[in-house]
């Protein structure tokens, strides 16, 4: 072959790689994106500043590792109208987005994905508007339960919001997916109290609850409203709460009777009165009896809608095997309970709660939820032991947490959020590990998935119920390409939703029919 033929050759092999790039979907979205004059808000690998925008809410290191998939943009808005160019651009570009309000995506959903995407991150939509006269408030869906709570106390000490435990989760999130806390046998969860909401759907439309209908409202207050659109604002209800509430913090190991306790707890804790929520989160620590053995400690925790001296009487009837003094017991403003409740001294200025990483202690971690409907019998509580004492249970960490009360009384179809009647408590299963140990990290999700097989007789079944906002992969995805069906994804819907999934689908179906919002374990459509 002639020189001046293989010259030509390779002339043209390069013009076909340029071309091939220049028309890729990243391209095209860039390109389409910088024709709408919001290029500011976007970041790539080759900004300065991509990394640190990336990380800033990712809230699970287990996620941030070479191999993890990685957003070929950030965008950032700053003004709701910001948002209808983005998704324009994407459908017509063929690319997926994935929307990120706190970045506590257990499964990273938010953050990471198996074709070209970009994260729509609506960490810029954190203002708070709060009614005190209406008892209601406008809150940006980027706006932290943290924030939000702080905003609350500087307008009023008697009003509050019944959502999360956790300072640094996003609201927006948070409500889409439920949202429940220490209120919710007063109040029930977060999604009950939204009157209003702003969504840009598949169109570009910005819409709220009149132009969006019924049914678009209904599905994303529990639903999961990454399936139908992006979130910009809640509208939600704020709640009453005395100016003085009382808190405790018990701890209790094994060699102090800590399972008979708990076994005790299951039977008292979902029928106490409304005011009352006792919660119990359960460790391993070293035994006082023998640095070199391990124990289980288990913690419970209390807010209480009143004064010490009507909960002391209260408790010795209702619950003497826990041992509750005065001494354990402190009376403080709600606020001042919020930083307590997330684990922090209760003489921490309130102030913490408007940092977006206050904790700084951040671990890879694999979640798992279920439902609890008949008590766990003191045998299956020494099997769960057993698991906590193998090496790579040594950081897990479960929390108990109570139902009853408000949450027995809503019709379990009133919101898409379905968990409300015959549940005594529900488990929340997480299990960390160092930072350093990634590359292991199967060996800890392993342990994860055998605690999870070792509960199966102890929880709820057909199905076996599991909470939308504790993501878990584990219990089924949708395809990464093409269609998937119904069947396919109720079998995790199902979990998540019970009956309620099956009018999500009819829902996703009109306002979204070509499944534009879609990621692992979105709603499907109708085909």
């Amino acid at each position: 072959m002639k020189p001046s033929t293989i010259l030509s050759l390779i002339l043209l092999l390069l013009a076909f790689i340029s071309c091939s790039q220049a028309s890729s979907p990243s391209n095209n979205f860039l390109q389409c994106l910088s024709k709408k004059s919001i290029s500011n808000i976007i970041y790539t690998p080759t900004n300065s500043s991509y990394s640190s925008i990336l990380q800033i809410t990712l809230q699970n290191p287990r996620f941030n590792t070479n191999s993890t998939s990685k957003p070929f943009a950030i965008i950032t808005p700053e003004h709701e109208s910001q948002i209808p160019p983005i998704i324009l651009c994407a459908k017509r570009s063929g690319v997926e987005t994935r929307t990120r309000s706190g970045g506590h995506d257990f499964d990273g959903l938010s953050y990471q994905s198996q074709v070209p995407f970009v994260i729509i991150d609506l960490i810029n939509f954190n203002e708070v508007t709060v009614d005190v006269e209406h008892k209601t408030a406008w809150v940006g869906v980027g706006t932290t339960l943290g924030a939000f709570y702080y905003a609350i106390a500087q307008k009023s000490p008697v009003l509050s919001f019944p959502a999360g435990i956790c300072p640094t989760v996003g609201i927006g999130g948070h409500i889409t997916g439920g949202g429940y806390g220490v209120m919710m046998r007063k109040y029930g969860i977060a999604a009950d109290h939204v009157v209003d909401a702003r969504i840009v759907d598949v169109n570009g439309r910005i819409l709220d609850k009149k132009s969006m209908g019924e049914d678009l409202f209904w599905a994303i207050r529990g639903g999961g409203a990454a399936s139908y659109g992006v979130i910009t604002a809640w509208k939600v209800e704020l709640v009453d709460v005395p100016e003085t509430v009382t808190v405790f913090r018990v701890s209790r190991t094994l060699e102090q009777n800590a399972t008979q306790i708990i076994h005790r707890w299951q039977y008292v804790a979902p029928h106490l009165d409304k005011d009352l929520f006792i919660g119990i989160t359960l460790t391993t620590v070293n035994s006082t009896e023998s640095t070199n053995k391990l124990t289980i400690n288990a913690n419970f925790f209390s807010l209480f809608f009143g004064q010490i001296d009507k909960l002391l009487p209260l408790m010795k009837e209702k619950f003497p095997e826990l041992g509750l003094v005065r001494e354990d017991c402190t009376e403080v403003s709600w606020i001042k309970a919020a930083v307590f409740i997330s684990g922090l001294p209760v003489e921490t200025p309130t102030e913490v709660l408007l940092n977006r990483t206050y904790a700084n202690t951040r671990r890879p971690f694999k979640g798992k939820s279920d439902y609890v409907q008949q008590p766990i019998p003191e045998s299956g509580l020494e099997g769960l032991w057993r698991h906590f004492f193998e090496p790579e249970g040594r950081f897990a960490a479960f929390a108990m947490n109570p139902y009853g009360g408000r949450m027995a009384e809503i019709s379990e179809s009133a919101i898409p959020f379905p968990h409300r009647t015959r549940n005594l408590f529900k488990i929340l299963q997480v299990n960390f590990w160092r930072e350093d140990e990634n590359r292991d990290s199967e060996k800890f999700i392993k342990w994860s998935r055998r605690v999870n097989r070792y509960l199966a007789p102890y929880v709820s079944r057909n199905p076996r119920a599991a909470y939308f906002n504790y993501r878990d992969l584990d219990l089924g995805v949708n395809n990464v390409e093409g269609k998937t069906s119904y069947e396919q994804a109720s079998v995790w819907g199902k979990r998540y939703y019970k009956d309620n999934f099956d009018r999500l689908v009819q829902i996703k179906s009109v306002v979204d029919p070509d499944n534009f919002f879609r990621n692992e374990q979105s709603i499907p459509t109708l085909h």
